[in-house]
């Protein structure tokens, strides 16, 4: 008798396992962690093996769940290139999509350049901003999509992905021991500056902004300088960067999702498509186990 996995029993158990959590995998999926629960549940009696063991706080693969992840996500890529494959139409016109200064470089860079290369008859507008600004962008119909920077919980677009708010400092720099803390931040509307500033002043710490001028090289060199330390996503700390924290002296930060929103009005054929290109490309499992 054939035996076949469930894509979407698949994609739940790499959510799980790339999180270590059913509570930010189900935000992820937009399921109930109930449900969450049941399909990793369903998928261990199909296997008759337990694929998560908990560690403190955290869900970790036991042996077989190691075993299974590799293959799980190559099996996630093989099933969505196949669906793009036998799906796609031509798409022409022109997009505008908004995006933070931290994520255009970083995570967004080759979602965008694969999407020019699949439909290279669409213009694209790119739009960089702070979160609000963009939100602000959205509501008055200036970008037709955007990436929005959002603490946990609060978001009403569709989660893409969730990361820690950390904090940056240059390699076995000084600058975080000065007080007051000197910050350096992309703007002064920045998504992360209400929690930045929230954390430091429950911990009684003082500090100074030294940049906010909307410009992410000129806040990275002040991090690099030692002249300043800043708070930026942990998937988009430069690898000469140093991460900070407790141990440093740094209070906690929280966590934020990185969430997708559509204008209000409806969609034009470019934007749909660009939507689901940047889902899958920020929800995809970014590690791929070697062949």
């Amino acid at each position: 008798m054939a035996r076949n996995f469930d894509i979407a029993l698949i994609r739940t158990f790499a959510a799980v396992a790339d999180h270590g959590s059913m509570t930010v995998a189900a935000n992820m999926l937009h399921m109930t962690q109930s449900a969450v629960s049941q399909q990793i549940k369903r998928l261990e009696d199909m296997l008759g093996c337990a694929l998560f063991e908990r560690e403190n706080r955290r869900l970790r693969l036991t042996d077989a769940g190691e075993r299974l992840l590799g293959n799980a996500r190559r099996l996630l890529i093989l099933n969505d290139d196949i669906w793009a494959d036998m799906t796609e139409t031509t798409v022409e016109g022109s997009v505008r999509l908004g995006v933070p200064h931290d994520l255009v470089g970083t995570v967004l860079a080759p979602v965008l350049r694969s999407y020019a290369e699949r439909h290279p008859q669409v213009e694209i507008s790119l739009v960089c901003g702070s979160s609000p600004e963009l939100m602000q962008a959205l509501n008055n119909g200036a970008i037709d999509l955007g990436v929005i920077e959002e603490p946990l919980g609060t978001s009403k677009g569709e989660c893409l992905s969730i990361d820690r708010l950390v904090w940056v400092g240059a390699k076995a720099g000084a600058a975080y021991r000065k007080d007051p803390l000197p910050i350096s931040m992309v703007a002064d509307t920045c998504a992360f500056r209400p929690s930045v500033f929230a954390a430091l002043r429950d911990d009684g710490r003082r500090w100074r902004t030294v940049f906010e001028n909307g410009n992410i090289e000129a806040t990275t060199a002040t991090v690099r300088t030692d002249l300043a330390i800043t708070a930026w996503l942990a998937s988009t700390v430069p690898a000469d960067l140093d991460i900070l924290g407790a141990g440093d002296g740094l209070p906690d930060l929280p966590i934020f999702s990185v969430s997708l929103y559509l204008s209000k009005s409806e969609a034009t054929p470019p934007a749909t498509e660009l939507a689901r290109h940047i889902r899958e490309g920020l929800m995809r499992p970014r590690q791929v186990a070697a062949a």
